[in-house]
């Protein structure tokens, strides 16, 4: 839900300030959630899959959702005036990438051949996040080579590189769930 909302944001720019106060609502909710799972963790005697995968799984979910209400809150606080086009690509990349983790952290519930069915899903975050490494790399190369202030340079720069990280929390993701399904399939 927060990856969409971004989407919105930069896909939609009006309204701007109550679609980031949208996010950081949602950031706040995932959080809330993380901290159930965590609580409910180190009650529970025996979890279905190591407690260690499970909480750091949490922790990259935590993460992804941390660096895209920042780059939406940054956003607000530094007045930019509209989205760039690399960053509504790489935005874009971050959904998709939320979308296809949703789907294999489904999969955790099954055993056997269906758990498998999460290691293509993996792949596919990994090719994602390398699209989204070439797209923060040409964006990057668009602001340090073309005509622009140092303050729009230095403002790209930061969301630019909270959009990227946040792709490189969903392979983080992707790259414990391939580990999951090994050590359970």
């Amino acid at each position: 839900a927060t990856s969409v909302s971004l989407l919105d944001l930069m896909e939609n720019y009006e309204d701007v300030p109550e679609k980031v106060a949208e996010i950081k609502r949602l950031e706040e909710v995932g959080d809330t959630i993380i901290h159930t799972i965590m609580t409910a963790l180190h009650k529970t005697f025996v979890t279905p899959l190591d407690r260690e995968d499970i909480a750091a799984l949490g922790e990259r979910m935590d993460d992804i959702v941390d660096n895209v209400e920042e780059a939406a809150r940054i956003m607000v606080e530094y007045q930019i005036e509209e989205p760039t086009e690399k960053a509504r690509e790489l935005t874009r990349i971050i959904v998709r990438c939320a979308e296809t983790l949703e789907k294999a952290i489904g999969l955790l519930q099954y055993r056997g051949s269906r758990l498998q069915e999460i290691l293509p899903l993996a792949s596919d975050i990994n090719i994602l996040e390398n699209e989204a490494d070439q797209i923060h790399s040409r964006g990057m190369a668009e602001l340090f080579n073309g005509d622009y202030s140092p303050m729009y340079v230095l403002k790209w720069k930061e969301v630019y590189t909270l959009l990227e990280g946040a792709t490189d929390f969903c392979e983080e993701a992707a790259n414990m769930l391939e580990g999951i399904v090994l050590k359970h399939a």
